[in-house]
């Protein structure tokens, strides 16, 4: 299943957190050998995850993290805008109706179809909270599964050579998109939605309000 996790929610989650944060040092540290810090739990973390980002989380039967990605509002301190702007063309993304996804990591035996859940999910989110399209730096030759799941970024800027290239892009939030991802991954959009209401119930009854 799917949990949306605000960082300050995680104690709720010990394992899934645990999980989360070891599988990301898996993943970034040692088979990407990318220079990140990883603590003395074996967690890692940066200085985004202080900022009480919102996480997507896969949770196995057993509440152990098998997926994730993190987001974050980029009316706020975000990695595109700091550390990328060379693939931007040196312009800063801000806008209330884009939010931007970083470190979308897989566990080393999550099952197939977790990151067609994991963008199913993030779409759901975004038609939720009113936004338009989602951020991400990702490398560019993983373009081809995402066109596979149905969710094709618009690259607006590239660097680098070979297996080490890396993309800017902006994927859509619509209810098209969702239901592309949906028909493709062979998750019915009534999963979906209740990935969302199960994490929101609040924002489900302000929902209902107002309608």
């Amino acid at each position: 299943m799917i949990r949306f996790v605000y960082a300050d929610q995680l104690s709720l989650y010990p394992l899934l957190a645990d999980s989360m944060f070891k599988d990301r040092a898996a993943q970034f540290r040692d088979r990407l050998d990318w220079e990140v810090t990883v603590d003395e739990n074996g967690w890692e973390v940066d200085e985004y995850d202080r900022l009480n980002p919102l996480y997507i989380i896969w949770e196995n039967a057993e509440g152990r993290h098998g997926g994730s990605v993190r987001i974050m509002p980029t009316v706020g301190r975000i990695m595109t805008n700091e550390h990328f702007l060379d693939l931007t063309g040196g312009v800063t993304i801000r806008s209330p109706l884009i939010w931007e996804c970083t470190r979308f990591c897989l566990a080393p035996d999550a099952p197939v179809g977790v990151a067609a859940a994991l963008l199913a999910a993030g779409v759901e989110l975004g038609l939720r909270f009113g936004l338009e399209q989602a951020l991400g730096v990702i490398y560019a030759k993983t373009i081809p599964i995402y066109r596979r799941i149905g969710s094709v970024p618009e690259i607006i800027g590239m660097k680098g050579e070979g297996a080490d290239r890396i993309a800017v892009g902006l994927w859509p939030v619509s209810v098209e998109a969702r239901a592309e991802i949906s028909r493709k991954a062979g998750i019915p959009l009534s999963v979906i939605a209740r990935w969302f209401d199960a994490s929101f119930p609040a924002r489900i009854a302000e929902e209902r309000l107002a309608a």
